[in-house]
């Protein structure tokens, strides 16, 4: 096995960090001027869309879930919307303990790293501002793709980004968009990140796999193990 692609949200970054989404779309919320749970509730119908590029860039993304909750926001409300939405993001995405640095003991033990993430646009235009950016070889991202796991498409890029087969990748993931299904698939071999210490981000994971990999772990210090054996 050469190379191995992780999950992003609740796997390269804190699973804790999850219990402030909400926050981070009350304020965005706020600045709309549109009632906080109306927002939250018309921004999770929009998610299947919205991650695949559907509703555009951050800013006209909050136009348009702001209009379906019945608001037309000014310029200047919008700016305020999206600065707040920015900085939502930057916080349900700090990175796990310890994960930076597994992941340069993974590359000096010469796997080439990889990512697939279904993401809204927040991610991909800031993804190079991060401090995962320069430790991951290719990074797929559903938003600019145009489609979200588990579509074969994406773990085909990432492999072939990363100038390996599929078979020769590990897939490591918490579970959720039907991921390691795909993955498995795509002739990868799927790793589940339980977060057995997080139980409250398994609820925020959205579509559940209907494949179980038979290889799990409950937090990603286990993986070298893991793999090495």
């Amino acid at each position: 096995m050469r190379a191995i692609v992780f999950d992003f949200f609740g796997t390269l970054t804190d699973p804790a960090a999850e219990a402030g989404r909400r926050d981070s779309v009350t304020a965005t919320a706020a600045a709309l001027g549109v009632p906080a749970d109306r927002f939250w509730h018309a921004m999770g119908a929009s998610f299947p869309e919205r991650i695949v590029g559907g509703y555009g860039d951050a800013r006209q993304t909050l136009r348009r879930v702001a209009r379906d909750c019945g608001a037309d926001p000014a310029e200047s409300e919008l700016d305020a919307a999206v600065a707040a939405q920015l900085a939502g993001s930057v916080h349900v995405r700090p990175p796990r303990p310890g994960v930076l640095d597994l992941l340069d003991r993974l590359r000096a033990d010469g796997y080439r790293l990889g990512l697939i993430s279904d993401c809204s646009s927040e991610l991909y235009e800031s993804w190079p501002e991060t401090p995962y950016a320069p430790r991951i070889d290719a990074a797929v991202f559903s938003w600019h793709e145009g489609y979200r796991k588990p579509d074969q498409r994406l773990y085909e890029a990432v492999s072939a980004r990363l100038g390996v087969n599929p078979a020769d990748c590990w897939y490591v993931g918490d579970g959720g968009s039907r991921e390691h299904a795909g993955a498995h698939r795509a002739g990868m071999r799927p790793i589940l990140v339980t977060n057995t210490a997080y139980p409250d981000a398994a609820a925020l994971r959205s579509d559940p796999d209907p494949y179980t990999p038979a290889l799990a772990i409950p937090d990603l210090d286990a993986l070298p193990t893991l793999i090495d054996s």
